[in-house]
């Protein structure tokens, strides 16, 4: 049984705490801290919490609490983390993990120097779906990966701060790219280094100062290239879509909006739908268990057993870490409108990672292109001469 201090009562600290004391049924959070007295209060009679606090500090140093569970606004996290350095708690602590590499790093290196246990609450890497595709990946189903595409987009975010680019650290990139950069890093090989972003981004709609929308590619050293679509501006709901491509295999998947859960209704007596649902009348795309298909029930539990079996979890801070990194370069390229490098003071993959020969030999004369069955019933082969360099067609009867 872990006993949680919760910093935070808003809106992930809730979908944290159901999933915190359901999933494994003997998890407790015993104390919990908001920067408003009746935030606090209310989130402390709603999950039956006996502590509740305005302190931070006096949540983190609670005699009883074994792990805090970060669940506040991006500039909160690193003072969070240094108080459980301080007081040697284990912590974990919501995406992004820093608004910058340079937070996130002095967070890794003081809970590392520290000797406690860190978790990056990164909860799409943990989806089911997401879960099984990974495993299909690494069992070598694809093949090589040459590309992994992630995509969230909804109508923007539901809290005051996400909107204001001093608390947040940024837009759209910071928000949403932390979960796509991090999906495309795991199927390509979180030891593969990623080495340079080109990243297009705007503000089209909010009146905000940070970008509302953004499209980027992250080149990895071993020649893949994962990319990311963001957006605060998609009408429609909630949008999460993945896609990865190797030599010997494709995976698609809709982890929101096309569920196979479809409903018609009037309105009548229709309150909450969906994460990011936008009306609650006509056709409606209802989400069956929001906990789980979200990874939130995957996360905690590998965050508790990993703690309780003193490993290390599926994510970490160096993780968070890295994503930083690579969203930094993404700003970057955004206003330099060019490829910016990824400078990686901490890098613990591998060191050289090289592109892979791309050409295949057919026999001694040629590398192979294609194999094909016509529509008229001839299998055809696309052949390139190794020392002419031409293209040609052989045909096999």
């Amino acid at each position: 049984m872990q006993k949680i201090a919760m910093l935070g009562s808003g809106f992930i600290a809730r979908f944290y705490a159901d999933s915190i004391q359901g999933y494994r049924s003997q998890d407790k959070i015993i104390s919990v801290y908001s920067r408003k007295d009746e935030s606090a209060k209310k989130f402390s009679k709603e999950y039956n919490v006996n502590h509740f606090t305005t302190d931070m500090e006096e949540a983190i140093a609670h005699p009883g609490v074994d792990v805090v569970c970060v669940a506040l606004p991006n500039n909160l996290h690193e003072e969070a983390v240094m108080l459980c350095c301080k007081y040697k708690k284990a912590v974990m602590v919501t995406k992004p993990l820093g608004r910058n590499a340079a937070e996130a790093k002095r967070m890794l290196q003081a809970t590392e120097e520290a000797g406690i246990f860190n978790g990056y609450l990164e909860d799409l890497v943990y989806t089911p779906k997401f879960i099984k595709a990974e495993q299909s990946v690494r069992n070598g189903s694809l093949g090589r990966i040459l590309w992994a595409k992630s995509r969230e987009t909804h109508p923007g975010p539901h809290s005051d701060w996400f909107w204001d680019i001093e608390q947040a650290g940024g837009g759209c990139i910071l928000d949403l790219g932390c979960h796509c950069v991090e999906i495309a890093r795991s199927y390509i090989g979180k030891d593969i280094k990623p080495i340079e972003v080109m990243c297009w981004a705007d503000t089209q709609v909010k009146p905000i100062d940070a970008e509302d929308h953004a499209i980027g590619l992250v080149k990895y050293q071993n020649g893949a290239i994962g990319q990311f679509e963001v957006s605060w501006t998609f009408r429609g709901g909630l949008d999460l879509r993945d896609e990865v491509m190797g030599t010997e295999g494709t995976i698609w998947i809709n982890n929101f909006l096309r569920t196979g859960f479809e409903m018609f209704t009037t309105g009548k007596d229709t309150d909450y739908v969906a994460e990011k649902a936008e009306s609650n009348t006509g056709w409606l795309f209802p989400v069956g268990d929001e906990l789980n298909e979200l990874g939130y029930n995957h996360m905690f539990m590998d965050m508790f057993n990993s703690l309780e079996q003193n490993k290390q979890p599926k994510e970490t801070f160096y993780d968070g870490y890295v994503v930083n990194a690579v969203l930094d370069a993404a700003y970057r390229s955004a206003k330099t409108k060019l490829w910016e490098p990824v400078p990686l003071e901490v890098w613990r993959g591998k060191e050289d990672a090289s592109k892979y020969n791309h050409l295949t030999p057919y026999d001694d004369e040629h590398y192979f292109i294609k194999e094909e069955v016509t529509h008229y019933g001839t299998k055809k082969l696309i052949l390139k001469n190794k020392a002419s360099g031409k293209i040609v067609e052989k045909i096999i009867e």
